[in-house]
């Protein structure tokens, strides 16, 4: 006879269940809202998080992804003139990422869109303060 699974088993893999399921939301809410503006799903993540200048490590880091990856974003939005490397102030080495005026213009409208029929959109602020919170607890472990 088979043993019947763990709670925490059942608990652990619903979990798992609805995070899957949230993140295939998002992923589309955000594939739809990119298409619309004529901007891939890392064009648009990548203005979402500039919330400044910054370097591509920092914005890499911010898109959880490798910064050979944020190059080939950002060279595309260089391009369409949304994006500037400059010196960087205290590091040689280094360029940061700024957005120029349209860049900034266009960022605009993509939190905007993003914010329409948001998946997270039921949630009140302090519920996904909460949410945040605890996924950050589950991945960053010391």
């Amino acid at each position: 006879m088979t043993k019947p699974p763990e709670p925490q088993t059942v608990a652990e893999r619903r979990v798992c269940g609805l995070i899957n399921g949230l993140a295939q939301q998002i992923s589309d809410h955000v594939r739809v809202r990119a298409a619309t503006l004529g901007l891939t799903v890392p064009q648009v993540t990548a203005l979402r998080e500039m919330t400044g200048p910054m370097t591509m490590r920092e914005l890499a880091e911010r898109m959880s992804c490798e910064p050979s990856n944020v190059t080939f974003v950002i060279d595309k939005l260089e391009k369409q003139g949304l994006v500037e490397r400059r010196a960087h102030p205290t590091d040689r080495r280094a360029k940061q990422l700024v957005l120029t005026a349209d860049g900034g213009s266009l960022r605009e409208q993509v939190l905007e869109l993003l914010a329409q029929d948001s998946p997270l959109a039921g949630l009140s602020p302090d519920q996904q303060r909460v949410l945040r919170d605890l996924l950050e607890q589950a991945i960053i472990r010391p």
